[in-house]
């Protein structure tokens, strides 16, 4: 089970930049695109077989020291993009995090078996219909 998105935020880091996009002259002006650092090894509130997980699903989005680093600069606030940010961060998480239903494999029903060679009778009567008797 995840904790909720509030408890993970004393280990987020955020660092800003000037964005680009719209805002006109607020671009040239302040700081609101929002860089969120999370470091899932140091994290106390995953577990050893989640951090291991989430080092497997989110490989190719860690850098070489293993932080994870999520940007948002799609809105003219700061404090919007940092919410946006969270929430990407989450997003990511519980995805990485989830494991798929194992499948069990079944074999096919009388119907279905029934079904599928009536079909193929009927595909063969077909195909022989339109040969020429010679």
């Amino acid at each position: 089970m995840l904790p909720p998105p509030d408890a993970f935020l004393p280990e987020l880091q955020f660092q800003t930049a000037r964005s680009s996009g719209p805002g006109g002259q607020n671009v040239n002006k302040v700081e609101t695109k929002v860089e969120l650092r999370f470091q899932p090894q140091a994290s106390a509130l995953l577990t050893e077989e989640q951090k291991l997980r989430v080092l497997e699903k989110l490989a190719s989005r860690l850098t070489a020291d293993g932080v994870l680093i999520i940007t948002a600069q799609e809105s003219r606030s700061q404090q919007r993009n940092k919410e946006l940010a969270v929430q990407k961060f989450y997003e990511l998480l519980q995805r990485s995090l989830h494991q798929p239903k194992a499948r069990k494999a079944t074999k096919p029903g009388a119907g279905a078996v029934r079904k599928r060679l009536e079909g193929k009778r009927r595909q063969s009567e077909k195909k022989a219909n339109r040969r020429a008797d010679y």
